[in-house]
Formats: structure tokens, C-alpha cells, sequence
């Protein structure tokens, strides 16, 4: 729901910065690649309790993803790069709720299964409809620039990573915000699967 509008705010500096990184050489799958460490890393952080530097991982992380497609943009674009910065995407997503169930098994364990299964199931609907919009040749560019089709929805990246922040800065509320995100993300999925119904009618 957000990103569309995040991006009119982040996208000048982070253009601005790409065209600089690639100007000193640097290629975007290592930025995409360097952004999953810190995200794996901000992981461990995580399960390990050591919040404040989980926090600090994930913002340099995330960081990395908006930069990687900024150096794409002033380089090359490629397929692979966009299917590993999709894929890392997804790593990043589920380590994290991972960590968070590891930490405390007993309190975060079925509010951590719960919000991977609607992970899962907004995957789906997700990478469903860009595969079939790829075949009629549908385009977008209300998220910017991306390899696949993105559809917009209540549960976007940048919804993600605020729940994200909120359950590093609060985790003794971890099981709410998880439940309470991942019925956002249900609805997300759900409607995405109504327009899919609507859109790709034969």
C-alpha cells in the first residue's frame, strides 16, 4: 500500500547514489548479495537477542535493496539480477520470522508459523500473477522498474519492514503484531486473487 509512495520519496537519492556506485565499478548483484548478508545477519541478531543490532542490520539491509536496483538502473538491467534480488527478498522475510520463533519457541512458535503461512500463501498469489501477466504481456511500473509484475496491496515491502522495526522495538509484543500482520497479508493475497479472477477472465 505504501511502496508506491515510498518510492517517490526514495528513489532521487537512491538514483543519485546508484549512479555514483556504478560510476566506481561496483555491480549490483553484489550490493544484492552484500544486502542478503546483512539481512541473514540481522537474522542471527535477532535470535540471539541482540535487538538494537538487528535493527541496524535491517536498515543497512534494506538499504542495499533499494541500491541495487539503482546501480542496475545505471548500468544494466538483467534478468538474473532481478530474480536474485527477488529471491533474497523472500530469504530475508523468512529468516527473520525464523529468528524470531527460534529466540523463544514457546511464546513466538505458532505466531511465527502462522505469519510464514501467509508468507506462503502471498507468494503465491504473487509470483502466480506475474507469470501469467508475463504471458499476456501486462506491464507496470507503479512500484518502479521490476523485472516481474508487481501488483499492489495492503501488504507491501515497505509494510514489511515497518512490522519488522515494531517487533525489534517491542518484542514483547511479537505474537500480536505477527497475528495482526499476517491477517494484512491474507487480505493482500485474497484480493490480489479476486482482481486475478477478474483480470485473466478468458
Amino acid at each position: 500500500m505504501l511502496d508506491g509512495l515510498m518510492r517517490q520519496i526514495i528513489d532521487p537519492p537512491l538514483l543519485l547514489a546508484g549512479r555514483v556506485l556504478a560510476r566506481n565499478g561496483v555491480q549490483a548483484d553484489a550490493v544484492t548479495a552484500f544486502g542478503l548478508v546483512l539481512g541473514l545477519g540481522c537474522a542471527a541478531a535477532i535470535w540471539l537477542g541482540f535487538d538494537m543490532l538487528a535493527l541496524a542490520l535491517l536498515l543497512a539491509g534494506r538499504l542495499c535493496d533499494g541500491l541495487d536496483g539503482a546501480v542496475a538502473a545505471a548500468r544494466q538491467r538483467t534478468d538474473r539480477g532481478g530474480f536474485l534480488d527477488i529471491v533474497c527478498d523472500f530469504v530475508f522475510y523468512g529468516a527473520v520470522v525464523l529468528a524470531f520463533a527460534l529466540r523463544d519457541p514457546a511464546a513466538n512458535a505458532v505466531p511465527s508459523a502462522v505469519l510464514l503461512f501467509s508468507f506462503y500463501v502471498n507468494a503465491a498469489t504473487f509470483l502466480a500473477y506475474a507469470a501469467i501477466a508475463a504471458k499476456r504481456g501486462l506491464e507496470t511500473t507503479s512500484r518502479g522498474h521490476k523485472t516481474i509484475y508487481f501488483t499492489a496491496g495492503l501488504a507491501e515491502g515497505s509494510e514489511t519492514i515497518a512490522v519488522f522495526i515494531a517487533m525489534l522495538l517491542l518484542p514483547e509484543w511479537f505474537a500480536v503484531l505477527a497475528y495482526g500482520f499476517a491477517a494484512l497479508v491474507l487480505v493482500t493475497a485474497l484480493s490480489r486473487s479476486i482482481i486475478a479472477w477478474t483480470t485473466f477472465r478468458d
